[in-house]
Order: structure tokens, then sequence, then C-alpha cells
């Protein structure tokens, strides 16, 4: 279930899109099996000297043009408001290292003089209880406010990590050095 208007988004653009998907799809296997059936050498033994064809060559370039437009604005629509900050009332600073994850609340300095920082490691197999997720339990969780704008900062401090909330919306690569 989405929790956000991004990831509304993202699963109505999936289902337009595969709209568009299975239509082509459709198409291109209906023209495969007509130039089969129809241009079979027992039928036509002299091939077609055709060789231009002005219409036909505006159509099959101006269709797919409009298909991928019609695809593109509302991709870059929803792109765009995925980056999009309003006012956010709290920095979520988000750190990958090879085993684990550091977070830091540095919008916290109005409650402490300094920000609040901790890592958050994954819970051994063995001491997962039972409807525990084996690679998802974590020690120490992230708290966030809920109906309230966040800022994501995410970098790494050895090699490349991806950081995920799929009910959000929310996938991000952390580099290092970013």
């Amino acid at each position: 279930d989405p929790a956000t208007p991004v990831m509304e988004g993202i699963i109505n653009f999936h289902h337009d899109l595969m709209f568009f998907l299975i239509v082509v799809t459709i198409f291109v296997c209906w023209m495969l099996f007509r130039v089969i059936t129809l241009f079979d050498e027992k039928k036509n033994k002299i091939p077609s000297t055709v060789v231009h064809g002005a219409t036909i060559e505006i159509i099959w370039t101006s269709v797919p043009a409009l298909i991928l437009l019609t695809v593109a604005v509302p991709s870059f629509a929803l792109l765009y408001s995925m980056d999009e900050v309003i006012d956010p009332i709290i920095t979520l600073k988000v750190i990958g290292s090879q085993w684990y994850w550091s977070y830091e609340y540095s919008d916290n300095l109005e409650f402490s003089d300094e920000p609040l920082i901790f890592d958050s490691y994954m819970v051994q197999e063995n001491d997962l209880e039972i409807g525990q997720f084996r690679l998802l339990e974590v020690d120490n969780r992230v708290v966030v406010p809920t109906n309230s704008h966040i800022r994501v900062l995410i970098t790494a401090s050895d090699v490349l990590h991806s950081w995920a909330i799929p009910s959000l919306g929310i996938k991000l690569d952390a580099c290092p050095g970013r």
C-alpha cells in the first residue's frame, strides 16, 4: 500500500505504462504473425520490389515518437515531484557502512546541544523472534514524524549502498563522498 502521494504516483504511472506496453506487444505480435503468414515463399514466388513508402515511414516514425512523448511527460512530472522538498521539519542524515547504517538527526539542536547520532545493526539470525524478517530487522530503528516533510541526506563511508523504504516510494543510493 502506498504511504505517500509519490508512491501512489509511481503505482499509477506503472499501471499507465503497462497499458502502452500491452498495446505495443499485441500490435507487434499481430504484425509478426501477419508477415509470417502472408509473405510465405510457397504463396508468393516472386518477392515484392517495393523499396520506398513515404506514408508508412512517416507513420512508423511518428507513432513511436508520440507514444514516447506520452510516456515522458508524466514520467518527468513524477521525477520532479519526488525531488521536491517543501520546508522540511527534520533532516535525517543516513551514512551507509559495510555492515550497518548510521543515522543523524541534525535538526535536534533545539532539544540538545549536539545532534542525535546512533548506529543501526542488523539483528543476528539466532536473536530473531517469531514473525520477524531475517534481513529486515535492526536493533535501532529510525523514527520519523508522520504527515510531515522530511529531508533525507544520504552518503556512504566505504562502498556503494542502497537505502530504501518501498511504501514511501524511496530508494536512494549511498555513494562515498556525496
